[in-house]
């Protein structure tokens, strides 16, 4: 990088002072939504993050963390942890999920990357099985993402294709899965005119068969496995088009629910199997509904449900789905790779570090912050502490976690007088949150306010600032709602919410260190996580790079 006269070097901030510690606090799954009984964080008692929007609007605002604002295509996107430590560590927005995926087809470079290459040796001899929803919503998969893999996979030399479709009906109007199969069906035809065995296998509504998520319900895909894998359903057709059309003939019968089906030949065999040797590819780019099936076809220890065979394959996903747990091991398309993050430059900066949070989200705070990079920048600036999660249980049985642990890890660093950046990642909000349990995460709210005061106490000793701030929304939003906002029933019961959200994420500066004058400025009212970093570098005494999302303070005389 030498010749294009790239410097590490960040000017110095013309009116704000180098040399104070900086605590930068990340609460986990903590959005911003109005008060109700379903919104866990207004309900739980958190003077501390109280007392700091109480600071609004100089000291206290609002940012973006989902869609665009992190890289995702749309503002129908909600946030993750990975997208959102990439943007607060990465300082500009990359893209990520479905746009990874567009630009890696559009270019050809899946087919160059390593995971085409791992699943590419099964094809001389084997089945390529793709399995994913057959939908064109764009939330957790796309049609035309599909038929490119198709077309590309069979030039690359798949010989054999065999689809496992999941039909939608939740994310697109119901009864659509019949247009989706007929467009399906005409590109499996075409490319069988080319001399390619190509055809659909198996299928199941999304609801009933494979998608479930959180570990909710594994029978959901069990049914998926069975149909997919063994080849066994209830329901055989000899085609796709007349499967669908068929089952939702049935009293009360919708796409998202269709009973799993299997493809047969006329010796009513099923055609699409997975055998030793075969290649498997989850074709769905979003995580939430592919993990629980990722463990299935990865995992040789496995007790959530009886296999009754595990085949020795080669799978890979669309993307990593879990980057804490390397789930999958192999997928086509990889993650951006961020250079130039903010935590590299303040490093080399001079700036002493210290990241730490539980084994949950121990990677975000560094891994993902870090632009996708394993280890240290300088190891002798550097300290990052992992405090093991609770194993074996969920986090609703214990929601205070480790959240304590974390507040006392980084009240001693900042105590220490080692470091001038205390980094740290509060879990409960959103391990707490997905469990769906809506007491037990208003106390995961309680604790992680309550190690907040801690780090905050730990500043104000020492004259230091803080940053407290989020990577995107869940707890404060518990429940699946209508078009009006109103709660959504099924049974008479409330539908309860588990998932991440679309609302925006605060963040508040202050401490005894901020220099007079600091304040969050008025003429970026669409900012998102990507501009906390120039912020962070600001408060430290440097400029941010040129390329950097805008910070969103200024300092007034």
């Amino acid at each position: 990088m030498g010749s294009t006269g790239f410097s590490w070097k960040l000017a110095d901030h013309p009116k704000l002072p180098k040399g104070k510690l900086l605590a930068m606090i990340v609460l986990d799954g903590w959005g911003e939504a109005s008060p109700d009984k379903f919104n866990c964080i207004h309900v739980a008692e958190t003077p501390t993050m109280d007392s700091l929007k109480n600071g609004a609007p100089d000291k206290w605002r609002l940012v973006r963390a989902h869609g665009t604002a992190v890289g995702l295509p749309t503002e129908d996107d909600m946030g993750n942890s990975e997208v959102g430590h990439n943007a607060l560590g990465a300082g500009r927005i990359f893209a990520q999920g479905a746009k990874l995926v567009d630009l890696a087809l559009a270019s050809g470079k899946i087919y160059d990357d390593e995971g085409f290459n791992y699943i590419k040796e099964s094809f001389a001899t084997n089945t390529l099985h793709l399995i994913g929803l057959m939908s064109d919503g764009g939330v957790h998969s796309r049609l035309d993402q599909l038929q490119l893999l198709l077309r590309g996979a069979s030039q690359h030399g798949a010989k054999r294709i065999r689809v496992h479709v999941l039909t939608d009906g939740r994310d697109v109007l119901d009864g659509s899965s019949v247009g989706f199969a007929e467009t399906l069906e005409a590109e499996l035809s075409d490319l069988r005119s080319k001399g390619i065995d190509a055809q659909v296998a198996s299928g199941g509504g999304r609801m009933y068969v494979t998608m479930d998520r959180y570990e909710n319900d594994w029978e959901v895909v069990k049914r998926g496995w069975d149909a997919q894998v063994l080849g066994e359903a209830p329901h055989k057709f000899k085609n796709v088009v007349e499967a669908i059309k068929t089952l939702r003939e049935a009293p009360g019968a919708n796409d998202q629910y269709l009973p799993p089906f299997v493809i047969v030949d006329d010796s009513e065999k099923a055609v699409g199997p997975v055998v030793d040797g075969d290649a498997v590819v989850t074709f769905n780019f979003r995580a939430d509904r592919m993990t629980m099936l990722a463990q299935a076809l990865e995992y040789e220890k496995f007790d959530k449900f009886d296999r009754v065979r595990f085949p020795k394959i080669r799978y890979a996903g669309m993307l990593q789905y879990d980057g804490e747990l390397k789930l999958p091991n192999h997928y086509l398309v990889s993650p951006p790779l961020i250079e130039r993050t903010s935590g590299e430059y303040l490093v080399k900066n001079g700036v002493r570090t210290f990241a730490c949070s539980e084994t949950v989200k121990f990677g975000h705070v560094t891994f993902f912050w870090n632009g996708n990079r394993s280890g240290y920048f300088n190891s002798e600036l550097e300290e990052y502490v992992e405090i093991p999660s609770d194993s074996g249980i969920t986090f609703n049985v214990q929601p205070k976690m480790k959240a304590l642990e974390i507040g006392e890890k980084a009240r001693d660093a900042i105590l220490s007088g080692k470091f001038d950046q205390v980094r740290v990642n509060i879990p409960n909000g959103d391990m707490v949150g997905h469990t769906g349990d809506v007491e037990a995460t208003v106390v995961a709210c309680k604790a992680a306010d309550e190690a907040v005061k801690m780090i905050l106490d730990a500043v104000e000793q020492v004259g230091g600032i803080y940053v407290v701030t989020a990577d995107h929304g869940n707890a404060e939003d518990m429940v699946k709602r209508n078009k009006k906002g109103e709660p959504l029933l099924k049974d008479g019961e409330v539908q309860i919410l588990t998932s991440h959200t679309l609302q925006p994420v605060p963040i508040a500066i202050g401490g005894p260190g901020l220099a007079a004058g600091v304040k969050f400025r008025k003429d970026v009212p669409s900012g998102g996580l990507a501009n906390v970093a120039a912020t962070v570098m600001n408060l430290h005494g440097f400029v941010a790079p040129d390329d950097y999302e805008t910070t969103l303070i200024e300092v007034v005389d």
